[in-house]
């Protein structure tokens, strides 16, 4: 069985473990704290996950989540990455990242700053546009009349496809947004970010999920405006 690595153990990454493991998978969860930081989480999610650092987690991971603020992107372990399928959660809030004029004005992307420093790895952005809530509450078997879907952007074809798989094994659809260029397109401010998952409401944190279907969320990502 795969093995998920998570470097990052927050909110969205501790909901991706909840559904890996749900989904089967072995699941070696890190944070920027320490391994003893993460027992409560650990024993929720019972004998499937384990606790360990950053460059172990890198290491035990067939496929690795990295779910962290952007401003420490520079701190993920790039050697124990090299050669694998990297999927990158983040989202720049200058409030929260500071300023990143590269950003700002648009000349690249939140992932492909993360595939840039991860040069050996095959980055693809995911997870980013959905509350956690709701990412974990919208999961569905395969063929459910309801089931949802989430998009990606990735440079790597290989990659995409392994990402889609282990998306459809936690739950969910895929919609290819293209390559990293194009992950703006379900950046925060775009219509394809929260709300849509909340059936449209913009206070999306505050109600519950609402499906969303592969055709829906293709729409609201052509819609996308820079």
């Amino acid at each position: 069985m795969t093995t998920l690595g998570l470097i990052g153990s927050g909110h969205i990454g501790s909901t991706v473990a909840r559904l890996a493991v749900a989904a089967g998978y072995d699941v070696v969860l890190s944070n920027s704290r320490g391994p003893e930081t993460l027992g409560e989480l650990v024993a929720e999610l019972g004998p499937k996950a384990r606790a360990a650092t950053a460059a172990e987690a890198a290491e035990a991971g067939d496929l690795v989540v990295v779910s962290i603020p952007l401003g420490r992107y520079r701190d993920v372990p790039a050697a124990p990455l090299a050669g694998k399928v990297v999927i990158d959660t983040g989202n720049y809030y200058p409030a929260r990242d500071g300023e990143i004029a590269e950003l700002a004005d648009g000349t690249t992307t939140q992932t492909e700053l993360v595939q840039r420093h991860l040069a050996d790895a095959k980055v693809v952005k995911a997870f980013n546009n959905i509350f956690f809530r709701h990412l974990g509450e919208l999961a569905r078997p395969a063929g459910a009349a309801d089931r949802s879907a989430l998009a990606i952007a990735g440079d790597d074809a290989g990659a995409k496809a392994t990402v889609t798989a282990f998306l459809d094994d936690l739950g969910y659809d895929t919609v290819d947004a293209g390559p990293l260029s194009e992950g703006w397109r379900f950046q925060p401010g775009t219509p394809a970010y929260g709300p849509p998952y909340a059936g449209g409401a913009e206070n999306f944190m505050d109600v519950p999920g609402h499906p969303v279907s592969a055709e829906e969320l293709r729409k609201v990502l052509a819609s996308a405006e820079r």
